[in-house]
């Protein structure tokens, strides 16, 4: 059973810094590519970033240079480094399996950045 779970979201301040984590378990972690993507109160889920199995990376518009997606197969865990937040990244983040691969969503993980 495939199952992919998000965690280290919280609260921050504009131009303050996260790090979320998602942990796979039920694949061969390193053969897949995985995806981060968000979901705003009130929008649709918007793609953020992906990570391919080869270790090549691509992101959104509107996090290019302030986010940073990465792997480490040896622990299974795609991570997502965000700084220089801002308020317009308020959302629940989720991971996925990139393609036809890819399962149910999960519970996410809320990152609200206010002052």
């Amino acid at each position: 059973q495939v199952q992919l779970v998000e965690s280290g979201g919280g609260l921050v301040q504009p131009g303050g810094s996260l790090r979320l984590s998602c942990v796979a378990s039920g694949i061969i972690f390193s053969t897949y590519s995985l995806e981060w993507y968000r979901q705003a109160p009130g929008k649709q889920r918007e793609w953020v970033a992906i990570v391919f199995n080869s270790g090549s990376t691509n992101y959104a518009g509107s996090v290019q240079g302030r986010f940073t997606v990465t792997r480490d197969n040896a622990k299974n865990t795609m991570y997502l480094q965000m700084n220089s937040l801002k308020p317009e990244d308020t959302a629940v983040y989720y991971c996925n399996i990139f393609g036809s691969s890819r399962v149910g969503w999960g519970q996410g993980t809320q990152v609200t950045v206010s002052s």
